[in-house]
């Protein structure tokens, strides 16, 4: 199963290279992400809650609200169990000033695929969640909100814990594109 989890993160991040081969023509911006902390609303176990991991986003350039991105990573889940993710994300501008080098709130929803010891015996499956970034062209943050109805229609199971309202998951985006030749 391990050998599962390494080629579906090596497709992830040759994705994600292809991307960077055609970004002179993209002009889109990389970020790297690091994985932090979820909250386990209202529950009454002991989750993981230091979801550690690293990852990588590429904004496309766009000249609307509408921004376009594909992204990667891997993190500790809240079994505590390595967790895998690629997919892509749509989110609208809600406000964006120049001033604060470029502050801006986003909203959207990021669809992906995700593999997860305790879904599917870490076959990949779909999801989509939510999501709010807040932040800069240097830094920002990244929110999700896992409500635990969703969760539970998606893999047709209830949660082990059911006094779970919803997860809400935190991601640091830090900007890395000044950094890369060429870029």
């Amino acid at each position: 199963m391990g050998l599962k989890i390494l080629n579906f993160a090596k497709l992830g991040i040759a994705t994600l290279l292809i991307v960077a081969s055609a970004s002179p023509a993209l002009a889109g911006d990389w970020s790297a992400i690091i994985n932090g902390r979820s909250f386990h609303v209202n529950s009454t176990e002991e989750w993981n809650e230091n979801n550690a991991g690293l990852g990588l986003e590429y904004q496309f350039d766009v000249t609307s609200r509408w921004k376009k991105q594909v992204m990667v990573n891997g993190f500790r889940d809240s079994n505590n169990e390595m967790s895998y993710m690629a997919g892509a994300g749509l989110h609208r501008t809600l406000f964006a000033t120049d001033s604060l080098n470029g502050f801006y709130v986003d909203a959207g929803v990021n669809a992906f695929l995700m593999t997860r010891q305790d879904v599917n015996n870490n076959r990949p499956f779909p999801a989509a969640v939510p999501s709010v970034s807040i932040g800069n062209r240097h830094v920002g943050l990244n929110l999700t909100y896992l409500p635990v109805k969703l969760v539970e229609e998606m893999f047709d199971a209830r949660m082990m814990d059911d006094t779970v309202s919803g997860i809400f998951f935190m991601q640091v985006k830090v900007g890395v594109s000044e950094l890369l030749p060429g870029v």
